[in-house]
């Protein structure tokens, strides 16, 4: 847990006005999703309402798969492998499981500017920085959501496989849902679905990319780079 306010620097790219930090919070163990998502949209509508400030929510769900309101039913491969949930982010199908780091984001762009695609170019410059604290090269591609990783290997075809996922909603001009970085989940439960109705593309994870990395490592990354895009945090009570 953080014991300290923490001071983002550089100046970050979508700041609050007042300067006030955001909560930063972990939930340990495997949090269910319709539990996960009445917990944020809870605190979404506190935040709207003045009763609660910013949070980040760090958590990792058992494997299930997502539907988000663009999915397409015939993206879903395997409907009977994990239970499936429709939401109400953004995007088309996802899998969650262990070993991939959720964070749900509940922000306050009344706060920070109503900037729709700044908040999103804000979101992948956090993921993308996160990255490249263990040396790789996260990149954006028009058209698709997400962060993507370019994989070259001797004697076979280039090709780019996606790392991290993007999907939020807003409401009243607060943020949730939020982002999902491949750690070391089990890539083969992607193959139940077109990840993010990209046909023709793989997934990959930090592990899978020869890096050793622990959910602690990535963790501290992610905060790195938050605060250099989001601004200062604060250890808040986890909703669950």
């Amino acid at each position: 847990m953080l014991d300290r306010v923490l001071s983002a620097d550089p100046a970050p790219l979508f700041q609050r006005t007042d300067g006030r930090p955001a909560g930063w919070a972990l939930s340990p163990g495997l949090i269910g999703y319709e539990a996960a998502v009445a917990a944020m949209e809870a605190r979404a509508a506190d935040i709207a309402e003045g009763r609660a400030g910013e949070l980040v929510w760090l958590l990792e769900h058992p494997p299930l798969y997502t539907a988000g309101v663009s999915a397409k039913p015939g993206d879903l491969l395997e409907p009977d492998r994990f239970p499936v949930f429709r939401s109400g982010r953004g995007g088309q199908f996802t899998y969650h499981g262990p070993g991939q780091r959720v964070a749900y984001v509940m922000l306050d762009l009344n706060a920070r500017g109503r900037d729709v695609r700044a908040f999103v170019a804000a979101l992948e410059a956090w993921l993308i920085g996160a990255l490249a604290r263990f040396n790789v090269a996260g990149e954006m591609r028009p058209g698709r959501i997400g962060v993507w990783v370019a994989r070259k290997a001797p004697g076979l075809p280039a090709r780019e496989d996606k790392i991290a996922a993007i999907g939020v909603k807003l409401r009243r001009w607060v943020s949730f849902h939020g982002v999902a970085l491949n750690v070391e989940p089990d890539l083969g439960h992607f193959s139940g679905i077109v990840p993010c109705g990209q046909a023709g593309h793989g997934v990959t994870s930090l592990v899978d990319l020869g890096l050793p990395v622990t959910l602690d490592e990535a963790d501290a990354a992610l905060l790195a780079s938050f605060r250099e895009v989001f601004g200062e945090v604060e250890a808040a009570e986890a909703p669950l």
